[in-house]
């Protein structure tokens, strides 16, 4: 998901528009002027032989201005030329050949003079070529024979074309010669060689020159090339060898640079133009070329390496970029170094383009022609295409070097001056007129526009108006005020008020006023602001499965007042809305998705005035399909070449193919990993043992998964050899005290090499160094039998077929079976850190005793009893472990107060040894455990009782307990309180300070040896105001024991009544909804307390909690049901109480839940009881 930025266009408009408002102001049409080239034909014209020759000079001014060229500065006459012809209206030259004549006769320098009667306006020289594409000249080369491991340049040398051609190489099946670190080309055209190879000779080489004008390429001879190898016989399995030139017996060689020569040279470059430095090495293995910049970085926003970093490209050079470059060339045998001296110079480049003057009589004024170079520029001053030296004096025009200075300027004053800066890269010519006029103020802009503009947008008020002394313009908005300049405003000279950020504020009518002395002219321009629009949900991207679902969201807020349009884009193209695809307002949702719909979708809200671009991109994920035709070829004796055509990659890339293989011996029809190979291969050199019917078969892997296997291959047998390795992972290690089992892995199919894999087992004593016993295993262990208890032995495991026996084996150390320790450790002694821990110290056994291999000691401890009477304890056995070389050691977490028995023994791999004597320790007290299940209750206002159990973990005889308690109402914390209690209270109760404060409460147990862990609860929440104020008994209030006997006495003649009806067989209207009652009432609530302890912390069963915190009553007041009258079902001869009963009562619910249920005199009894 991406929130798309400005185009590039955007920000070159306002590039643009910022250029437009500092050039000068233009004179209109209708008033006189002198010419001003408009358009012109660029300095090096080049033309195709093939068309007419179009040379353009385009010009305005008032008079229409004539033209005339010249040619090779000599007047061109055009009217002698029946080929050539001058356009109308228009000072472009046609050269027309379609009646015969040669272009190449109408090369030259042309330069264009446009004239009126004001003056004359000069183009650049345009300098006319005429393309070329000459053919290559006819050669026979000789085949070019090189040893392998040699470097080689094929020079192209392609004929001199204007312009130049690009070259390119093909091979003999006019395919493009695959280029890489070790063959490239070179910027000159020659293709290089760092080292050739031996498959380089499997094709031939042309040189291609492409030229641009005439569409035509042009190629060379082809070179063929011979390679001279040292190696006997092709083997193309050493194209896949790790180390592919030693292989080859090819001799490895420090680099040597075979472009540029020598250690230093030198490059000029132009300012504005891109230098291109290269460096091209030889070697075995192939160098790895760096750069580098002497005393600097190279400029990481302009450098780019090219041709796989034999080549450094800066772009746009400036004077900065001159100094030392050098490249280093390195590979594992060495490394060299050459350096490039970089001269950056420039061709002429303003620095201040002189620009048209319009002056009133007797102004002053002047024309500035200001450039830079290297070397540094001359200046020549013209007037009309004339020098300025040959013009006639003019008093009022002062020449001071790059300036021209015009005072008390009259009509006659009018002219064209022109400026010419060069040096030897180039040259600049620019053309400035001076126009003397008196013109008042006229506005060139239609009246009364309306701008609408974006919210925060930058923005400009067009206001063109000319005059002649300059007006002086003047903004104004809804015709008051003060002149708009600063701050948000800035008028540029052109008359445009620019607004840097538009606010709603802004909105309205504004006024320019141009004035000069003679007069004044007035325009208004309305602006109305409008918001922007905004995508705020934008598309994310997604990844899909094939058949899927996708909705991509685009949500917008826009302005009201303008129209929106939605649409689609896909890979920055419309989007075809087919049967799959559903676009609603604000989503596109494409059903069942297929790989054509993978790409980058972009939402595209827009306005008349405005757009905005939210992207996401669409992966269309689908494992690849199967490989195929799967093909042996370069058969060898250990080795195959594998070539398959890839399946379709389902639009997630191949990223690994796997190989796997099949033998029919030893596992037939089982497949097994080969070799893995990238995903941009489809041809592979496999590598195999001998005497394997290899089978194979290919698998394609990319993110989503692996392909279904590919169709076997044809099968290869190799041919059998001996082994040439042993098992591994060969050991000896006892199963009982008097026996040694060596084991070994077998090995598989590709490692047997023979018919009839066997292994040669061997051992021997290690101290006796008896001779070796041996035995012939096909399987893959063997037990020695009577064998002393844990002696070492020497061993080895030979493969053997039947061509013959493996490599000698390596001899491996095993023991024969461990036995159970003989002795325990002795002199043990157990120190008490303190309630929790102990040290323990022993002497170590001998090791003659062990029988076997000591692995650790180990400790044997239990909770015999605790000090405390009456208190059971687990008498369950635990254990410590410490490393067999040490003879100290700790154990920790037991418990404190208690008595405990401790044994040692020895392990080993056997077992436990002899236990040692039982040692008994008696821990300290310690600090209890914290008291449980601590509650909290609040039985009235004024109350709060605390109750707890005792601690779990006494740890210790109890001497009391510890209560903190601290009132808080908010942020306000009031001063802590102490309370000691004996070892046998575990209740308290407190008086609340205030009705409004809530108490923290934090107890802990204490021992002698002090306070244990804590527990902390806090009181509830205190009732609202409608429940506590004034703390008023309301049940001992006059008005409310005679509204109670009122209400009492009515329930009992309604119920005198009902029963009568009933009795008399009444029918009443039934309704369909029934009241059901709550379960029972919680025991809890008989003594009206409320228990907010730790473990249950719900209100009451059958209540509901207020959004106040007060206990609402069941939702059925109805006393019949405690009678087991008031139930569905009760009177069910025709439930016509029922009905009666439950209109009123639905009544009176939807009446009650309008207002608190605090201030109803029922609730208010059910919250006294």
């Amino acid at each position: 998901m991406a929130r798309q930025q400005a185009p590039p266009w955007v920000h070159a408009a306002f590039l643009l528009f910022l250029l437009s408002l500092s050039g000068a102001i233009e004179i209109p049409m209708d008033l006189t002027q002198p010419p001003t080239i408009t358009k012109q034909s660029v300095k090096d014209h080049i033309v195709d032989p093939r068309d007419n020759i179009l040379i353009e000079c385009e010009a305005k001014g008032n008079p229409a201005p004539s033209f005339h060229w010249t040619r090779n500065s000599r007047f061109f006459n055009i009217a002698k030329d029946p080929r050539v012809s001058m356009r109308r209206r228009s000072g472009t030259l046609v050269i027309d050949f379609r009646s015969g004549g040669r272009p190449e006769e109408y090369e030259g320098e042309y330069q264009c003079f446009a004239r009126n009667k004001f003056g004359t306006a000069l183009s650049n020289r345009i300098r006319l070529q005429v393309s070329k594409s000459p053919l290559w000249p006819k050669e026979n080369l000789d085949p070019v024979v090189v040893q392998e491991g040699a470097p080689l340049t094929l020079q192209c040398n392609p004929p001199p074309g204007l312009p130049s051609p690009v070259i390119f190489w093909m091979s003999s099946s006019m395919e493009p010669i695959t280029q890489d670190k070790r063959v490239s080309q070179g910027h000159n055209g020659d293709l290089y060689f760092s080292n050739v190879m031996q498959q380089d000779m499997q094709t031939d080489y042309s040189c291609n020159a492409r030229f641009h004008f005439t569409h035509t390429i042009q190629q060379k001879n082809p070179f063929t090339l011979k390679v001279l190898t040292n190696h006997p016989y092709n083997d193309s399995s050493l194209r896949n060898h790790p180390d592919m030139y030693s292989a080859r017996g090819v001799a490895e060689r420090t680099p040597s640079f075979m472009y540029p020569q020598g250690t230093s040279s030198s490059q000029m470059v132009l300012r504005g133009m891109d230098l291109l430095l290269e460096c091209i090495a030889s070697g075995v293995p192939t160098p790895d070329i760096a750069w580098y910049k002497k005393g600097g970085d190279l400029p990481s926003d302009k450098a780019k390496f090219e041709n796989f970093n034999k080549a450094l490209r800066i772009t746009n050079v400036s004077e900065e970029d001159s100094g030392e470059y050098f490249c280093l060339a390195s590979n594992k045998m060495g490394s060299i170094r050459h350096t490039i001296s970089v001269r950056v110079k420039a061709a002429p480049y303003w620095l201040d383009e002189p620009k048209n003057l319009i002056l009133a009589p007797g102004e002053d004024g002047r024309l500035v022609c200001r450039a830079n170079g290297n070397p540094k520029p001359t200046v020549q001053w013209m007037v009309n295409g004339e020098p300025l030296q040959s013009a006639p004096p003019n008093p009022n025009r002062e020449v001071a070097g790059d300036t021209i200075i015009f005072r008390d300027t009259q009509i006659s004053s009018r002219a064209v001056y022109q400026c010419n800066t060069s040096n030897e890269h180039g040259y600049l010519l620019a053309n400035a007129f001076v126009s003397v006029l008196d013109v008042p103020p006229r506005m060139l802009s239609p009246r009364n526009q309306l701008i609408r503009v974006i919210l925060y947008n930058r923005t400009r008020l067009d206001c063109p108006f000319f005059g002649s002394p300059i007006p002086t313009l003047r903004w104004f908005k809804n015709g008051q005020g003060s002149n708009l300049d600063g701050g948000n405003y800035h008028v540029y000279e052109n008359g445009s008020l620019e607004i840097k950020m538009i606010r709603k504020e802004d909105q309205g009518i504004y006024t320019c006023v141009a004035t000069n002395i003679l007069g004044k002219a007035e325009n208004q321009v309305r602006l109305e602001v409008k918001d922007p629009t905004r995508i705020f949900r934008m598309p994310e991207d997604q990844v899909a499965k094939r058949g899927t679902t996708v909705q991509l969201e685009c949500r917008v807020k826009h302005d009201p007042s303008l129209k929106l349009t939605v649409s689609w884009l896909k890979d920055d193209e419309p989007l075809y809305i087919g049967n799959r695809m559903k676009k609603e307002d604000d989503s596109l949702t494409i059903f069942g998705v297929a790989e054509r719909d993978q790409g980058s979708y972009t939402c595209v809200a827009s306005t008349e005035l405005d757009q905005d671009l939210a992207k996401a991109h669409l992966t269309v994920l689908g494992r690849p399909d199967r490989p195929r035709d799967l093909e042996l070829t370069d058969l060898a004796e250990r080795s195959v070449r594998l070539t398959w055509i890839p399946g379709d990659d389902n639009n997630s890339p191949i990223t690994d193919y796997v190989v796997q293989f099949e033998e029919d011996q030893f596992q037939p029809g089982v497949w097994h990993d080969h070799s893995k190979f990238p995903g941009s291969v489809n041809s592979a050199v496999l590598q195999l043992s001998p005497y394997v019917n290899y089978q194979f078969r290919v698998i394609a892997v990319n993110e989503v998964g692996s392909s279904h296997p590919s169709l076997p291959s044809e099968r290869y047998r190799t041919s059998g050899a001996p082994p040439e390795s042993n098992p591994g992972d060969v050991k000896g290690e006892g199963t009982r005290k008097n026996n040694m089992e060596i084991t070994w892995t077998p090995m598989n199919a590709t490692s047997a090499f023979g018919p009839n894999l066997r292994y040669i087992v061997k051992w021997r004593r290690r101290e006796t160094r008896d001779t070796w016993n041996n035995v012939t295993v096909w399987g893959s262990r063997y037990v020695v039998g009577q064998t002393p208890v844990y002696v070492p032995y020497e061993i080895r495991v030979q493969a053997e077929n039947d061509f013959g026996k493996g490599p000698e084996p390596d001899t491996v150390i095993g023991y024969s079976g461990e036995d159970y320790p003989r002795a325990a450790p002795t002199e043990v002694k157990i120190r008490v850190m303190n309630s929790t821990a102990i040290s323990l110290q022993w002497n170590r056994v001998y090791s003659d005793t062990v029988q076997g291999q000591l692995r650790e000691y180990r400790a044997y401890y239990w909770r015999e009893s605790s000090l405390l009477k009456n208190l059971w304890v687990s008498q369950k056995r635990q254990q410590a472990s410490f490393s067999s070389d040490r003879n100290r050691g700790v154990v920790s977490r037991l418990f404190p107060y208690s008595n405990y028995k401790l044994e040692m023994v020895v392990v080993n791999g056997r077992g436990d040894g002899p236990r040692s004597e039982t040692k008994e320790f008696t821990t300290p007290e310690g600090v209890p455990s914290a008291p449980r299940r601590f509650r909290v209750r609040q039985p009235n206002l004024e109350t709060i009782n605390l109750e707890w159990d005792h601690p779990e973990h006494p740890n210790g005889i109890l001497t009391g307990y510890i209560l903190k308690y601290v009132a808080f109402n908010g942020t306000k914390v009031g001063k802590q309180m102490v309370e000691n209690f004996s070892p046998n209270q575990t209740k308290f109760s407190m008086q609340r300070a205030d009705p409004v404060s809530r108490y923290r409460f934090t107890l802990s147990a204490r021992t002698q040896v002090g306070s244990g862990e804590a527990v902390t609860e806090e009181s509830p929440a205190p009732p609202n105001e409608a429940y506590t104020n004034n703390h008023t008994d309301i049940a001992t209030q006059g008005w409310f024991i005679g509204l109670m006997c009122a209400i009492a006495l009515l329930v009992l003649i309604l119920l005198i009544v009902c029963f009568i009806k009933r009795s008399r067989g009444g029918k009443y209207p039934v309704r369909e909804k029934k009241d059901v009652p709550l379960g029972p009432e919680d025991p809890k609530e008989e003594d009206g307390s409320f228990d907010y302890s730790d473990e249950d912390n719900k209100p009451l069963q059958g209540s509901q909690t207020s959004l106040d915190g007060t206990i609402k009553q069941q939702e059925s007041d109805d006393s019949l049901v405690d009678y087991g009258e008031g139930g569905e079902g009760q009177f069910n001869e025709d439930g016509s109480f029922i009905g009666q009963y439950t209109v009123k009562k639905d009544k009176e619910e939807t009446e009650g839940n309008e207002s608190s249920e605090a201030t109803s005199p029922v609730n208010a009894i059910y919250s006294l009881a």
